[in-house]
Order: C-alpha cells, then structure tokens, then sequence
C-alpha cells in the first residue's frame, strides 16, 4: 500500500506544502528525506528543528499513516509569550 503525505515547511514570509508518496510502514523522516525539507532550511541543524503531524509534536520515528501531514516548524526568533507582554505594555 502506497501513503499519501504532505509536507509542510512554515518559512518566514511562505509556506510550502509538498505531496509526496510513501511505502506503508515509512516514518516522519522519511517523509522529511523524500521532500527534501533540509534544503529549505539552509544553515540550520536538522536535529534543531521541531516536528508535527497535523499539529501535535512527534519524533523522526513516528510511523506515519495515510493522509498525515507533516510539519516541519522553524527555530522560534524570539519568545511569543515574551512579544506579547512587550505589546501590552505599549498599549497601556
């Protein structure tokens, strides 16, 4: 049985969603090596980078099901609980 996957890529100012097709028994890093997320993310420790499916965080290792979508989220620039304090105070 063949499993169809999306990858998602969150880049600042795009996002990239790519189709791919995987053997029945293929884990989230398989799905990161056949869409060639590590391309999109030049300069950056692949062991850094935060990993989902639809949403929830998972390992490399995760099997995968049909019809997954793989998330593949970026290293944070700057603390968003952080951000939105400073914001609050400007408005007060």
């Amino acid at each position: 049985m063949t499993l169809r996957i999306a990858v998602a890529l969150a880049l600042p100012g795009r996002q990239e969603v790519i189709e791919i097709e995987l053997p029945e028994g293929s884990r989230v890093a398989d799905a990161i090596e056949r869409a060639r997320a590590r391309d999109f993310f030049p300069g950056v420790d692949a062991a850094q980078l935060r990993l989902g499916i639809w949403s929830r965080t998972c390992d490399a290792q995760t099997v995968l099901r049909d019809g997954d979508r793989v998330e593949v989220y970026r290293p944070l620039v700057a603390d968003p609980k952080a951000m939105r304090r400073a914001r609050a105070r400007l408005k007060t």
